[in-house]
């Protein structure tokens, strides 16, 4: 397997604080509301590295003291997009950040079988493709869901897009990158790889199943 840290536009986030809460995350005695407060912080510690580069431009305010210009950022408001349902549990975190940003939804399912994504649901903000959309999904395993969450926002006129994920396999991380190379991916920690059954290893176990205390 290449180096994919060193592939373009992919960026492994290497924070003490966000590598201390993935480990915290992978501890299978950490419970459900440990779990969904920690998935809250490292999505709000990743965001605030991925949108380092959001435009800004300069308006008059009104301070206290005196009048000044002031950097506030600018264009039309972003799109967060959780791939349900495990996407959901980042949302929060990504809107502390920037509570203004719309939120969008993807519904995808896995079949247990060949593990080959299926829509059941798509619904984005208007208009999408004036935003910065940043997709959200805890994990990136195989990446057919990634990619095709990706694949549904540019038919639907999305253009300038992120995907953030806390944990990623690099045949996952490869293959998104290779469907979307013009994509920024945000991945917490790069994984060792697959199993037999396509999940991370050493991983944290189903994430939806862990956030929402179901088996």
């Amino acid at each position: 397997m290449e180096h994919l840290e060193n592939m373009k536009d992919v960026f492994i986030l290497s924070h003490p604080l966000i590598q201390h809460k993935i480990s915290r995350l992978r501890d299978v005695n950490t419970g459900t509301n440990e779990f969904r407060k920690l998935i809250e912080e490292i999505a709000m510690l990743m965001g605030y590295e991925a949108l380092g580069d959001l435009p800004t431009e300069e308006v008059e305010i009104e301070t206290p003291i005196e009048t000044c210009m002031a950097p506030v950022i600018s264009g039309k408001k972003m799109a967060i997009v959780p791939i349900l349902r495990a996407g959901l549990g980042m949302v929060n975190g990504m809107l502390a950040l920037v509570p203004s940003a719309k939120v969008g939804h993807i519904g995808l399912y896995r079949d247990p079988k060949t593990h080959e994504p299926h829509e059941y649901y798509c619904k984005l903000p208007e208009p999408i493709d004036q935003r910065t959309i940043v997709v959200l999904d805890p994990m990136l395993a195989t990446g057919g869901s990634g990619s095709e969450a990706v694949n549904f926002i540019k038919k639907h006129g999305g253009r300038h897009i992120k995907f953030m994920c806390i944990i990623a396999a690099p045949e996952g991380l490869k293959k998104l990158r290779e469907d979307h190379p013009d994509i920024q991916i945000y991945v917490g920690h790069l994984d060792r790889c697959l199993n037999d059954h396509a999940y991370i290893c050493p991983g944290l176990g189903d994430a939806g199943d862990r956030i929402f205390g179901t088996k």
